[in-house]
C-alpha cells in the first residue's frame, strides 16, 4: 500500500499517492493472461484439482471484507489471526465493544456479554501493534511533530504488527535478491501446510486490475494452470480470482514507499502459545 504524503487519491485496495503510483498504472502492462474470476466454472475445476489448497478453506471460513479503503491490511490480518486463533483455547483473543452500541447493550441482561472473543480490523490496532503504526498513523497522521504523514501500512510494518501480536511472521521481500523460482517454491509450500499463511502485497495494474497497492492472503495453487487464488479483501469491484504465477510475482516485485512489495509467511508464534498473550 502506497504511503500518504500530500494529495491523495483513495484507490480500490487502499489510500495510495496521486504519484508515482498513478505512473504505474499508466505504464504497467496488462496481465500476460486473462484472470479467472472465482464465479467462473474454471475456477471450480482449479481449486477441485488443485494439490495446494489447505489453507483456503480456514481463510474463507474466517474471511470478512475490508471494511474502509486503507484497511486492506488489518483486514487481511484479522482473517489471519482468527483462522490461526478462533479455535485455540491457549489464547486469549479480545473483544470488539465497538461492534455493539451503547444503547443496544442497554437492553441486555445485566453481566451478560454478547460479543465473541474474535479479532476484528478495529481491534487489530491494540497497544502493541500501534507501536509499531497506529490506527491514526494509518489515516495519514505524522508519528511525530515535523515527519512526513505516512498514510496505509506497508509490507514490513504489517510483518511488525503481527510479530507484535505473538505470531511467527516471516518478511519476503519481492527485490533482486529473492529469485522467482524461490518465490513460486515458498508460496506452493506454505498453501499445502496446515496452520501457516500467506498474505500478499502487490499491485494491481500488474494483473490488469484498476487500482494501486493492495494487501490479501493466498488461499490456493493450481499446477496446471500455473495459478495462485487471490483471496481479495475488497470486493467492492473486485473479486477473488485465480492469476498467473509470473504476473503475481511481478505484481509483487513493484516498488512501494521505501522497498519493493512482497509476502509474509505466518503461522502461530510459540511464545504467544504458551503465555495466551493477544
Amino acid at each position: 500500500m502506497k504511503t500518504l504524503r500530500s494529495s491523495l487519491l483513495l484507490l480500490g485496495g487502499g489510500i495510495a499517492l496521486v504519484s508515482p503510483l498513478t505512473a504505474l498504472a499508466r505504464e504497467a502492462p496488462a496481465a500476460p493472461a486473462a484472470l479467472v474470476s472465482f464465479t467462473e466454472p474454471e475456477s471450480i475445476k482449479r481449486l477441485e484439482r488443485s494439490k495446494h489448497k489447505v489453507d483456503f478453506f480456514h481463510l474463507a471460513n474466517q474471511f470478512e471484507s475490508q471494511t474502509n479503503k486503507a484497511f486492506c491490511g488489518p483486514a487481511s490480518a484479522a482473517i489471519v489471526l482468527n483462522a490461526l486463533r478462533v479455535d485455540n483455547a491457549a489464547i486469549a483473543r479480545p473483544l470488539d465493544p465497538t461492534l455493539l452500541g451503547e444503547k443496544d447493550r442497554a437492553l441486555l441482561p445485566a453481566g451478560f456479554e454478547p460479543l465473541f472473543q474474535r479479532y476484528t480490523q478495529n481491534n487489530f490496532f491494540d497497544e502493541a501493534s500501534s507501536q509499531v503504526k497506529s490506527r491514526e498513523q494509518v489515516f495519514g497522521k505524522p508519528r511525530a511533530e515535523g515527519e512526513k504523514r505516512d498514510g496505509g501500512i506497508q509490507l514490513r510494518q504489517l510483518h511488525g504488527m503481527l510479530a507484535a501480536k505473538g505470531l511467527d511472521v516471516r518478511l519476503r521481500v519481492a527485490d533482486g535478491t529473492l529469485p522467482d523460482a524461490t518465490i513460486k517454491a515458498e508460496l506452493k509450500e506454505n498453501l499445502k501446510t496446515a496452520n501457516d499463511y500467506v498474505i500478499i502485497n502487490y499491485a494491481r495494474p500488474v494483473l490488469g486490475q484498476k487500482g494501486g497497492g493492495h494487501i490479501s492472503p493466498l488461499g490456493a495453487y493450481d499446477q496446471a494452470s500455473d495459478s495462485f487464488l487471490v483471496l481479495d479483501v475488497n470486493p467492492n469491484g473486485q473479486q477473488w480470482v485465480w492469476a498467473k504465477a509470473d504476473a503475481l510475482i511481478q505484481a509483487m516485485r513493484t516498488p512501494d514507499s521505501v522497498e519493493n512489495r512482497g509476502y509474509l509467511l505466518v503461522k502461530e508464534g510459540p511464545a504467544a502459545q504458551a503465555s495466551g498473550t493477544k
